[in-house]
């Protein structure tokens, strides 16, 4: 009986240990699958390339600024105060150049012109392309929060807040939109910069930012580097185009679609957090 009692403990024993190696050999499997999903293919990428990228970042010193437009559309409204800490923004918006460069393909609807922005690319796209940056450079690329891109745009603490658009009153000298663009996209830079010395911030191509949309979020006055609610109808894009009216390409007006749509008036423009 003894003998008996202790086969069967032996077994019992023996059964529970190859359980505990199998299913420890399938956590493992797991996690290999889960580690090669989540592996980045890095593409060969020039060092030129990347400093087209990172010596065109400028620092846009924190401040306060008023944000939104009273007189203009209900989303924009009320204007309010708002604090925002320190950051980097791309001078212009990224080019099919650069693009084709780091995800091996050009989406663009006006392919020959490395130096226009690069066009017909989703929010979510744009992400994947921020993923890759950042995994060749070990830096801190992402889109701008709208409160962000308004603040740039309106030239931070150098510029005039009262300015219709970026840089100036006249579309025509800082911007790309329906009046003047021969119905295309143009190579960035050509037009004025604005006081912190960005490009093309109004018109040319709309330009994604990492908020949610919520028609009245500004009512809710968050002051505080805002970085737009928790979820919502679609994304941020701002600056408008050259294909939309100038009253589009207001430093104030806001445009939302959802994250996965794309088009070929618009594109996006990096921003940087320090290491």
């Amino acid at each position: 009986m003894r003998v008996f009692v202790k086969y069967v403990i032996y077994l019992v024993l023996s059964l529970f240990f190859v359980h505990q190696i199998k299913a420890q050999e399938s956590v493992e499997k797991r996690n290999r699958k889960q580690k090669q999903k989540k592996h980045i293919v890095l593409p060969s990428v020039s060092q030129a390339l990347l400093d087209s990228i990172a010596g065109n970042m400028v620092w846009v010193t924190g401040g306060s600024f008023i944000m939104g437009n009273n007189n203009s559309d209900i989303d924009e409204r009320p204007a309010y105060e708002v604090v925002i800490d320190g950051f980097a923004m791309s001078r212009y918006p990224l080019t099919q150049r650069q693009w084709t460069a780091i995800m091996g393909y050009n989406p663009s609807d006006f392919p020959g012109c490395d130096q226009c922005p690069v066009d017909n690319v989703s929010w979510n796209d744009a992400q994947s392309f921020i993923e890759t940056l950042n995994e060749i450079t070990r830096k801190k690329y992402t889109l701008p929060t709208e409160a962000e891109w308004e603040y740039a745009a309106k030239g931070g603490k150098e510029g005039s807040w009262n300015l219709k658009y970026a840089g100036s009153d006249d579309i025509d000298s800082v911007g790309w939109y329906t009046g003047n663009s021969a119905r295309m996209p143009h190579p960035v830079g050509l037009k004025k910069p604005n006081a912190l010395g960005l490009y093309d911030m109004s018109g040319n191509v709309w330009e994604w930012c990492q908020d949610w949309y919520a028609k009245f979020y500004y009512e809710q006055k968050i002051s505080n580097n805002p970085t737009g609610p928790a979820s919502g109808s679609g994304r941020i894009r701002r600056g408008g185009s050259w294909f939309t009216q100038a009253s589009s390409c207001k430093t104030t007006t806001r445009n939302n679609v959802k994250q996965d749509y794309f088009d070929n008036i618009g594109g996006f423009r990096l921003a940087q957090y320090p290491n």
